[in-house]
Order: structure tokens, then C-alpha cells, then sequence
């Protein structure tokens, strides 16, 4: 059955978003068919401010509609510690922790298949923020897998210039799993970061 060309538009377009396969969008524009015009209208606004008014703190990379974001604007986090992430995206889960310090969002994915290279980076904003010197820890909270590594390593390389303590996030076994599930490489990073009980 063919779907009105304005319908069939929208589907495509929600298609387009992570994780909405076909049954999805047609569920999703269905559903903003059924809106009341004016709901409707405000989504569509909406969509359109955020891609008006939200960016990339000048500081920190973070998504902001005030320069410079709230975190970095915030006397009350530790300016000692600073936390690297891949997308502003990963702070959300980190903040849950009670993670208190700073953060540098590199904004940019890193893949060893499409012929990336991290050398490519633009790193003088995060080396600004280590030569005021008053970092003493960066967290390298980015993704465990190869691209993640490789970024990582090359990060604690540019790093290493300045006199700052450099930590990876712990890898291991998620809590509920069972170790007979584990594949080789977590178990071996469980073994290897284990603690005093």
C-alpha cells in the first residue's frame, strides 16, 4: 500500500534517527499525524532550537546554549580533575556517578576502519587547559573498544608532556553477569584491575 508522499517524507526522515528501523518511524509518524496541530507545530519548533541554539562549549565542548556551559561555569567542581570523553552525549551516565571534577568532550568519532588518524585531533583547546596547570588528573573515559584504546593512547602520549597524573575508567565484569559468559579480554581487564577486598 502506498502512504501519502508527505507521510512516506517523514518516515524516511525518522528513519534516519539511531535506532528507529521502518516499523518504528511509521509508528512515530503515525502517531505525530495524530497530534493536534498546534503539538505538532511545537515539536517541529522545537527541533528547530535546539539546532538554532545549542553548540559546543567554547571551554570544554560540552552541548551549551550559554558560553561557557554550566559545568564550566560552576565554582563549585573541582578544577583538579578532568574527564575526557568521545561525545557530550557520554557526560549524562558520568554525572549520575557523582562525578564532581571538569569534563573535555573531543566531539569527533575516531575510527580505525574509515582511515582515521587521531593525529588529526585539533588538541590545542584541551593542551590550553592543561598549561594553566592547575589539572592534576585526566580520566580517559572513552570508549572500550580498539578505536577507544587507540585514542587512548594517543591521548595519554599528547598528555604526558605535562606533569599530570593520567587514569583510564576500570574494565570489568558488569554487576549480575556471570563470569562463565565473559569473553577473554574483560575477564583478563577484570583480573588485571582487580582491588584489596
Amino acid at each position: 500500500m502506498r502512504l501519502p508522499r508527505p507521510l512516506e517524507d517523514l518516515i524516511d526522515q525518522l528513519q534516519k534517527l539511531p535506532s528507529i528501523g521502518p516499523k518504528t518511524a511509521q509508528r512515530l509518524a503515525l502517531y505525530i499525524l495524530k497530534l493536534p496541530s498546534e503539538e505538532a507545530r511545537r515539536l517541529a519548533r522545537v527541533i528547530i532550537d535546539v539546532q538554532d541554539k545549542v553548540f559546543p562549549c567554547s571551554i570544554c565542548g560540552n552541548l551549551t546554549d550559554s558560553d561557557p556551559c554550566s559545568i564550566c561555569s560552576n565554582p563549585t567542581r573541582s578544577i583538579n580533575s578532568l574527564c575526557i570523553v568521545e561525545e557530550a552525549s557520554d557526560i549524562i551516565p558520568i554525572e549520575r556517578t557523582g562525578y564532581n571534577g571538569r569534563y573535555f568532550v573531543l566531539n569527533r568519532g575516531f575510527k580505525l576502519m574509515d582511515d582515521s588518524d587521531p593525529a588529526d585531533m585539533d588538541v590545542q583547546p584541551l593542551l590550553h587547559i592543561l598549561n594553566d596547570g592547575k589539572v592534576q588528573e585526566v580520566i580517559l573515559a572513552l570508549n572500550p573498544t580498539i578505536d577507544g584504546e587507540v585514542l587512548s593512547r594517543f591521548l595519554a602520549t599528547v598528555i604526558s608532556g605535562h606533569n599530570v597524573k593520567v587514569t583510564r575508567l576500570a574494565y570489568g565484569l558488569p554487576i549480575g553477569g556471570d563470569i562463565e559468559f565473559a569473553d577473554e579480554i574483560t575477564l583478563r581487564r577484570a583480573l588485571e584491575g582487580r582491588k584489596e577486598f
